[in-house]
Formats: C-alpha cells, sequence, structure tokens
C-alpha cells in the first residue's frame, strides 16, 4: 500500500486529538465555547493536530493552501522538533503530576509518547535536502512563540493557563517568562540538532 505509514500517522495522530476533544467535553467545567477555547489553548493539542495535518496532507495530491503550506520546504522538521518538545516536557514534567485512568491514559500515552516518537522515526527515514533549510525551519519558531503570548493575554483576561509552569496567576509573572524562555530555548536546541542530525542522516544514505 502506498503511502501506508502517512496514513497510520494521521489515524493515530486524529484519533487522539478526536478522542481527547470527547473526553474534554465529557468533562468538561465551563460552557461548550469555553471548553472548546481551553482545547485549542493546549500546546500538546495544536501540536498533535498539527502532525495530523501534516500525514493528512502528505496523503492527499491536492494543491490547495493548507497541503501545499504543510509540504513546503523545513516543515517535517520543524514539525517534529515541537513533537518531541511536547514529549519531553510532558515526560519531565507534567507525567508525575497526574495518573490518568483508562481511555485517558490510552490518548495521553498518542499523544504525548507515540507520536512523537512515530514522528521522530518518520523524520529520520524521509527527511532530505529541502527539509534541512535552516531559513524555512528557523521561521517555525514564531510558531511556540505566538503561542505563549496568545496564552499570556488570554490568561490574563480569563484566568485560566493550560500548564502549571504557565499559570502566571500561581507562580507569578517572572517564573511563568523564565519557563517560556526555557521552552523556547529547547525549542531551538532540538531545531539546531535535527538540522544537524539530519545533514548526517542523507550523508549516510549516499554512502
Amino acid at each position: 500500500m502506498e503511502r501506508k505509514f502517512e496514513i497510520f500517522g494521521l489515524c493515530i495522530a486524529w484519533f487522539a486529538v478526536l478522542s481527547q476533544f470527547i473526553i474534554m467535553i465529557q468533562n468538561r467545567q465551563s460552557d461548550i465555547m469555553e471548553t472548546v477555547v481551553r482545547f485549542f489553548s493546549f500546546f500538546t493539542i495544536l501540536t498533535n493536530t498539527l502532525v495530523a495535518l501534516f500525514f493528512t496532507a502528505s496523503v492527499l495530491t491536492t494543491k490547495k493552501f493548507l497541503p501545499k503550506l504543510l509540504k513546503k520546504d523545513g516543515t517535517i522538521t520543524a514539525i517534529t522538533a515541537f513533537i518531541l518538545i511536547v514529549g519531553l516536557v510532558y515526560q519531565l514534567v507534567l507525567r508525575s503530576i497526574w495518573e490518568p485512568k483508562g481511555l485517558q491514559y490510552i490518548v495521553d500515552e498518542l499523544l504525548h509518547t507515540i507520536i512523537p516518537l512515530y514522528m521522530l522515526g518518520y523524520w529520520y527515514f524521509n527527511v532530505n535536502k529541502r527539509d534541512i533549510n535552516p531559513k524555512a525551519v528557523f521561521i517555525w519558531l514564531l510558531y511556540p512563540l505566538i503561542y505563549v503570548v496568545f496564552i499570556m493575554v488570554r490568561g490574563s483576561f480569563a484566568n485560566y493557563y493550560p500548564y502549571p509552569f504557565l499559570n502566571v496567576s500561581e507562580i507569578g509573572f517572572k517564573k511563568a517568562i523564565s519557563n517560556t524562555a526555557v521552552i523556547l530555548t529547547l525549542s531551538l536546541i532540538l531545531l539546531i540538532t535535527l538540522l544537524f542530525l539530519g545533514k548526517i542522516v542523507i550523508k549516510v544514505r549516499r554512502e
């Protein structure tokens, strides 16, 4: 079957995102509209959705705007870096603060462990010269930057922060900014690392 790895990727990514949406709606603590906004306030959800859209665009042959955008130079490297950020932050910071059960446990592992590792493996076997274009990759740093600005601005009005390390109400603005700087720095380090590793992988393939 052609594109079988892309099809599998889109299936597990969409399953995880949509399942998490249903779980959140079923257990909502506010009205539907606010719950939907909160759902998309999670970097985990946004980035896993990017993964799902990337694999979907890889399967489609259409040349519409979104598929074209997700097939641009550097996209696979940037998305891989950010989904790895999702996995690392969860394993190092968030895993210890709650214990999901049942379907939530399965979805959690998909969103934070299985999909990041799958995306890394997919990147390893598919990265090419266009995907390690530094200019094309580094422009993606706008993604986490815009995300943090949105969370901070909205949080100041709605008093809702999706992650404890960004919760200005609890830890203060200075600490939240410090945590943000750490995550942005980690994002930059991961992007640089993937660019470096990408060159090695491509070189090894040629030999």
